[in-house]
């Protein structure tokens, strides 16, 4: 077997750290690193054009009324797009036009950056690779020998506690819940916090969508269920931890 170069990447960004681990037996350590570069240029524009906090964002001046999304970049459009689609198949659970300031997609970009920077080393020749978005994950290849990924989703009350481990070769796996910055998912139908569910993990081959159906379901809770009874989510698994219960919920995918 031809030598295996390795590598891993922090970047500090989006107000959290992306964390990356990449691995190819085709190509070297400087290709390897020269996908990272461009990984990290990339997550650097999403940033530039998709952050609520930077008053020179689209997302800000669409949010200030400023931007029209006609007038936009071409990928503020697509997300603005596949958003819409996210929020008809959360029923409106998934909706990032109904919250405090207007517009924010936050709720989808980072699972669908992350798919982006695992197809930006991909075309660098990376071939096992893990990208980390703060818990927003995409995956390709396994981890190396055949061996899928290991990703484990810990308690939200314990975060030395791994509640369950999914092994992955190849997709997304997103979860949501109070893990880092505490009840902060609001519900759009109501306004209030939301209390569908303490966590929910949700795997597939899309990561925007897995981040905002992670999401919708932190909403939803068991009424969730239903949304992946629609064929447009039928390759989708989901792993939920009830709210007010110590009890959790899945759905799998179909067998084959």
């Amino acid at each position: 077997m031809a030598d295996r170069a390795h590598t891993t990447a922090e970047i500090d960004v989006w107000g959290t750290i992306v964390f990356i681990e990449v691995a190819s037996t085709k190509v070297g350590l400087d290709e390897l690193n020269a996908g990272l570069a461009e990984v990290i240029d990339y997550v650097r524009l999403i940033d530039e054009e998709f952050s609520t906090y930077k008053p020179t964002s689209q997302v800000s001046q669409i949010r200030r009324g400023e931007l029209k999304i006609e007038n936009a970049s071409a990928q503020m459009q697509e997300v603005w797009h596949l958003c819409e689609v996210a929020r008809d198949l959360t029923d409106g659970s998934f909706d990032p036009w109904v919250v405090k300031g207007g517009y924010d997609p936050s709720g989808y970009v980072k699972g669908w950056a992350a798919e982006a920077c695992t197809r930006i080393l991909q075309r660098h020749g990376a071939e096992n690779i893990q990208v980390n978005c703060s818990g927003d994950l995409f995956l390709a290849g396994g981890y190396e020998n055949g061996r899928p990924w290991a990703i484990g989703v810990r308690s939200p009350e314990n975060k030395f506690e791994v509640l369950k481990i999914f092994e992955i070769y190849e997709g997304a796996i997103a979860t949501s819940g109070t893990y880092e910055i505490g009840a902060h998912i609001k519900d759009p139908h109501s306004g209030l916090i939301a209390i569908g569910a303490r966590s929910a993990t949700v795997l597939g081959p899309d990561g925007g969508l897995c981040d905002a159906l992670a999401t919708a379901l932190i909403v939803a809770g068991k009424d969730g269920a239903t949304y992946f009874m629609k064929p447009e989510l039928s390759e989708y698994k989901v792993w939920v931890i009830n709210r007010n219960e110590d009890t959790a919920w899945s759905i799998a995918e179909p067998s084959a």
